[in-house]
């Protein structure tokens, strides 16, 4: 009866009350979604894990009726994913060594952040958004751009960076964490859209 209706349609039922309505936008999203979750963490419970948690994040901002992407809904879903998947790694005991498994040596936080994937047609990248990244790490605070170019472009171990600037490997942990915060507070109050659809 509704598998036909459009994003919009269905988001006003549900907010009426209609939870069948969810359902189908459940399932016309779930399988994009739980792939690019997985195609970002590379571990199926994991993947499984965040992708709960992306969609009580959907449900609670969907009720709030703070969602005012019209047209634009799985865009929308896929930048609650990564910034869900960026919220782990930041949250992550194993932080030095963000999600690397055998399969897997080289991921980094960055990566995320870049949101490179190119099988889902409504995640696109550019040369631009990484500029703007690129940009937006000049602003912030000395110690923090320091870890993060460290980090990321000299490839440093956290336990080098350690080394290097005289501070505990906590230390570094928690600068990198506060960088990844004001990183993704500035991409917000400079409005860049890190996704086109």
């Amino acid at each position: 009866m509704y598998a036909s209706k459009s994003d919009e349609f269905l988001i006003q039922q549900f907010r009426s009350g209609n939870n069948t309505a969810f359902d189908i936008l459940l399932k016309r999203y779930q399988s994009k979604v739980f792939s690019y979750i997985m195609q970002l963490v590379k571990d199926h419970d994991l993947a499984n894990d965040i992708f709960q948690e992306v969609f009580i994040k959907v449900v609670i901002n969907l009720k709030k009726e703070s969602y005012h992407h019209e047209g634009k809904l799985l865009s929308w879903i896929l930048r609650i994913s990564h910034n869900q998947v960026i919220d782990h790694f930041r949250k992550s005991s194993k932080m030095p060594y963000v999600g690397r498994s055998s399969s897997n040596p080289d991921f980094d936080i960055f990566s995320v952040l870049k949101l490179e994937d190119s099988s889902i047609e409504d995640v696109m990248i550019n040369d631009q958004i990484l500029k703007d990244v690129r940009l937006l790490i000049h602003e912030l605070p000395q110690d923090q751009k320091e870890v993060v170019k460290m980090r990321f472009f000299m490839k440093m171990s956290f336990k080098e960076i350690a080394e290097k600037t005289g501070v505990s490997i906590n230390t570094s942990l928690g600068r990198m964490r506060y960088a990844l915060i004001n990183l993704r507070k500035l991409i917000d109050e400079k409005q860049l859209v890190l996704t086109h659809g």
